[in-house]
């Protein structure tokens, strides 16, 4: 089989590890060409990854049709319009999450997607785990009974971008970046969640935002910092299951414990794995060796590999090995809890799924700008 040509736009943070991870996990993929507007090293990552191409308008990468797939590593605002641009010159896309700055620029994406015919990816590493793969086969055989409510937690003591020490200043930036802890690190236990849940439809939620922590006086200025640090939400699904949400950047406490997610029958927490449950009226609390488990997979099922990480199961998928994970859905879904958190901050009330779709608009800041 001929190895997938992939054009990386963008080769910033994110764009780096993904082209670190396409060299040592994905032997069938190629990187073939690099776009970067405004990058200074553009030609040194070119040269260190093995790229043929490079350019600073993505018009030129697209236009090419030796690209099979286009990886899009911008900032959030950002994602929208390259990815569209991308699928109407006829390429898959993969884009790192969030899918978007904005709900109503995420359904863009989608319905751009749909209307082109070609494949769309979103960049949701936690699915790829074990812990996630092997609560999906415990609550897929009904271990759990009747899932009823989970619990999606992110935490950083001081970890937050730019004022902290790491990353640039963008990324605390509304303008470029969208939004801060939720958009950045509660895209993944969000969106884990709300997998295991079986993306259950949102009915309405309520949450809160703060930006409380002193932080690096000269660096706030310079950035510009008016993104929030800690994020909390509680959601209602149609059927009655819950969600609840805390996701810190940064927060004096020691941590927070895993992930959980809760069933009539049984409940399982996420780091560290464990299942809980009740054995003749007795209480249990299970572990599981998972590296037995993932060896014993990757040994005995089919096309194991193609579920190890975001990357290879996109290269699978563009290959035909594997049918794409419903990753924009999810992606799309888990927008719809995020911007309502911050719509119901800003009312200062729970808010609708209908309210939240009526007020969401384009954030979208124009490449060529």
């Amino acid at each position: 089989m001929s190895k997938t040509r992939i054009g990386i736009i963008g080769v910033g943070q994110i764009a780096k590890s993904h082209l670190q991870d396409y060299a040592t996990n994905v032997p069938d993929a190629q990187v073939v060409a690099l776009c970067d507007a405004h990058s200074t090293d553009l030609a040194e990552v070119a040269e260190q990854y093995g790229a043929e191409f490079t350019c600073t308008d993505h018009q030129e990468l697209l236009a090419r049709d030796d690209i099979d797939a286009v990886d899009v590593c911008l900032h959030n605002n950002l994602h929208m319009p390259m990815t569209v641009a991308a699928l109407r010159a006829d390429k898959h896309v993969y884009c790192e999450k969030p899918m978007a700055g904005s709900y109503r620029d995420a359904v863009t994406m989608m319905e751009t997607a749909q209307e082109t015919g070609k494949m769309l990816h979103i960049q949701l590493s936690t699915l790829y785990t074990m812990e996630t793969k092997a609560a999906k086969t415990l609550i897929d055989a009904g271990r759990l009974g009747r899932v009823y409510h989970a619990r999606s937690t992110g935490f950083r003591r001081r970890g937050r971008p730019f004022v902290d020490g790491y990353g640039r200043e963008q990324f605390v930036q509304k303008a470029v970046a969208a939004g801060g802890a939720m958009y950045d690190m509660g895209v993944y236990h969000i969106s884990q969640m709300l997998y295991l849940l079986d993306m259950p439809q949102v009915e309405r939620l309520s949450g809160k935002t703060y930006q409380e922590l002193d932080m690096n006086a000269a660096r706030r200025e310079f950035s510009g910092y008016d993104v929030e640090e800690l994020g909390l939400g509680f959601v209602k699904f149609a059927g009655g299951a819950t969600l609840d949400i805390v996701e810190a950047w940064a927060i004096y406490l020691g941590g927070f414990e895993g992930s959980s997610i809760v069933g009539s029958q049984g409940g399982i927490r996420l780091e560290p794995f464990g299942f809980f449950t009740t054995v003749e009226d007795m209480n249990m609390d299970a572990t599981f060796d998972l590296d037995n488990a993932k060896f014993r997979l990757h040994k005995l099922g089919e096309n194991a590999d193609a579920y190890d990480s975001s990357q290879q199961h996109w290269v699978a998928a563009l290959q035909g090995r594997v049918p794409l994970l419903p990753t924009a859905k999810l992606a799309l879904q888990t927008m719809l809890v995020s911007e309502g958190i911050y719509l119901s901050d800003r009312l200062g009330r729970e808010v609708t799924a209908e309210e939240i779709l009526a007020e969401s608009v384009s954030t979208a800041i124009d490449p060529q700008a």
